[in-house]
Order: structure tokens, then C-alpha cells, then sequence
């Protein structure tokens, strides 16, 4: 017996009859020679990780733009944290822990720099629409060419909006998300003195928990509880309730303070800038989107453009075209530093 069929062996041993097992994934987009030690799920993890895309989310903004305090979230981070409470409820309820991973690691991969403020400025510019679920799914199938499972793809499609995932672990991963970034969002709200935990009523805190940890326990916990007494990937009615009370606050208190979120208007303006200059000079896009000229519309690159570009690296490319250089000596600088021509 082969490695990875004492993989197959194991999960049609271990996992529940309602998990999705990788032998019976319905396949990619363009087959593929399988692989002699790993499962198609844990290739699609390997490709997530080894992506451009990945790597990128690094530099993009959880909530707070730009932070430069090293212990803030990023996207990247958001993404670990998914992946990590998501496996832990995939194990609880013996699903397929691999599909989980893959679904979480490749979530955000399309998400635009500067959080949600990139994500509205390109809904409102592009003719189509734009969603970073959606997005994720085009980078994995066109931007980066992964060439992923059904299973997986389905899943980053589904973890937002109204769409269900077709397997349990997708839905799992769509509930670890949002349990990620509530509590994160708390812990990086407090670090900011945008809110102290004794602002969350008191009622929510008896519910669901006086801390991150708590709250994260109670929410998973309640998801693997629900899953073992009745099949459904949700979590009980009261921490659900509760749950989303805790979530209109947060948009109150935090996702609309005008002080955490005052650069979002600069930062929407900026993108928007950028958006109009590359649609009307596209051959000035790196070669990559370039060769997609003539083959998709224009605008489309652009959003694609956009959308993958790191917080720093929009800032620096809106420098570069609309900033005017400083005049020193014969030689022009940015802020007084000499920079090559």
C-alpha cells in the first residue's frame, strides 16, 4: 500500500460519513497526473501556499490601515486564524481537515488593499461588480493559474454572500472566518484604545465569554456541539444571537469610528485615482496583467491590477505617478533622497 493510499485508508476509516473524502473530490478544471504522497487536497493547500497571492497578504489591511505596530492583524494573520479554528472544528466533527485548510488559506487571496474601503472603491468603479469572494475564486482559476479542486474552490467562492458551500467544510470555514474577525477585530480595537472589553454589554459577555480565547471557545465550541446533535454546520441559536448582536456592535463602535476607519476615505480616493490612470494607460501595468491585453476587457485587468496590490505598494505606485518628484542639485528625489533614474 502506497502513502497516499494508506491516506485514503485512514480518512475512510476515521471521518464521519457526511465528510467529504479525498478520493471522491469531483476533480479539477484540467486534470492533473495525481501525486504519489499527498491527497488532492493537500496539493490545493500546497499550491495556496506557494502562491504570489498568499505571499501578498502579508502587506494587506485586516481593519486598521497601515498599522505600524507589529502585533495588529493583516490579512495574512486573519487567514492563519481561520485556518486554525476551522481545523479545530473540522476535527472535532471528523471532517476532512485538509479540505478545511485549503478552503481557509485560499479565502482572501482576492481581497483589494486597504480591507473593505478597496473592496467598496472597486464595486463602485468597475462596471461588474466586485466581491472578494469572487475575486479569490478568479485568482486561483486565472491570475495565478492554481488549477485547484472543485471542493476547494467552491468553498473560497462560498465563505461570503449569500451562497452555501457544497461541503460541510466549506460551511465550517465560512463560520471560522467570521469568528476570527470578531474576535480579532475586539483584541485590535483594545490595542488601539478604540474600545475596552467592559463596552461589551454585559449580556454577550455572560453568553459568549470576557475575552477573545473565551469567546472564540464558546463560538467553536457551540458550531462542533450543534454538528454532533443534529448534522447542521451552525452554531445554537443563543450564540448565534448573540454572536451577531456582538457583530452589530462591532460595526458601530468600531468598523464605522471615525477614528479607526478616518484614512479609509483617502485611501478609497487613492485606489479610485489609481483605477481611472491604469484603465486609461494600461500598457503602464507590469507585464503580467499586460498580456491579457486584447484578450479580456480592459477594465477587468484593472480590477485585477487593483485588487492584488499590497497597502505599501498602492501607496508607493499612487507616489510614483501623482506625486511630483523634489528638485535637488540637478537630480531629482522624493522627500529629499536621492532616488535612481
Amino acid at each position: 500500500m502506497t502513502a497516499k493510499e494508506m491516506l485514503f485508508a485512514r480518512e475512510r476509516d476515521y471521518l464521519s460519513p457526511f465528510a467529504c473524502l479525498s478520493e471522491q473530490t469531483k476533480g479539477r478544471l484540467t486534470p492533473l497526473a495525481p501525486d504519489a504522497m499527498r491527497t488532492e487536497f493537500q496539493r490545493d493547500r500546497d499550491r495556496i501556499i506557494h502562491s504570489k497571492a498568499f505571499r501578498r497578504l502579508m502587506h494587506k489591511t485586516q481593519v486598521f490601515l497601515c498599522p505600524e505596530d507589529d502585533h495588529y492583524r493583516t490579512r495574512l494573520t486573519h487567514t492563519l486564524e481561520v485556518s486554525q479554528i476551522a481545523r479545530t472544528v473540522a476535527r472535532a466533527l471528523r471532517l476532512n481537515e485538509d479540505l478545511v485548510e485549503a478552503i481557509a488559506l485560499g479565502h482572501d487571496l482576492g481581497h483589494t488593499p486597504f480591507g473593505h474601503a478597496g473592496e467598496r472603491l472597486l464595486d463602485r468603479k468597475s462596471s461588474f461588480g466586485f466581491s472578494h469572494a469572487r475575486q479569490s475564486l478568479r485568482v486561483v482559476d486565472h491570475n495565478e493559474e492554481l488549477n485547484l479542486t472543485y471542493e476547494v474552490r467552491n468553498g473560497i467562492l462560498c465563505h461570503s454572500g449569500d451562497d452555501r458551500a457544497a461541503t460541510l467544510e466549506g460551511r465550517v470555514v465560512r463560520l471560522a472566518d467570521r469568528i476570527a474577525y470578531l474576535n480579532h477585530d475586539i483584541d485590535d480595537a483594545c490595542r488601539g484604545g478604540i474600545i475596552a472589553e467592559d463596552d461589551i454589554p454585559l449580556m454577550l459577555r455572560n453568553t459568549l465569554g470576557y475575552s477573545s480565547s473565551e469567546r472564540i471557545a464558546c463560538m467553536a465550541g457551540s458550531i462542533v456541539k450543534r454538528g454532533i446533535e443534529d448534522g447542521e454546520i451552525a452554531m445554537e441559536d443563543e450564540i448565534a444571537a448573540a454572536t451577531e448582536e456582538l457583530r452589530d456592535l462591532l460595526f458601530e463602535i468600531v468598523y464605522k469610528n471615525p477614528i479607526a476607519k478616518g484614512e479609509e476615505g483617502r485611501a478609497e480616493a487613492m485606489l479610485g485615482m489609481l483605477f481611472d490612470y491604469y484603465l486609461q494607460h494600461p500598457e503602464q501595468m507590469p507585464s503580467q496583467y499586460q498580456k491579457w491585453l486584447g484578450k479580456e476587457e480592459t477594465e477587468r485587468i484593472v480590477v485585477d491590477f487593483i485588487a492584488a496590490m499590497t497597502d505599501r505598494y498602492a501607496i508607493n505606485l499612487f507616489k510614483a505617478n501623482f506625486v511630483p518628484e523634489v528638485w535637488q542639485g540637478g537630480k531629482p528625489s522624493r522627500f529629499g533622497e536621492e532616488v535612481e533614474l
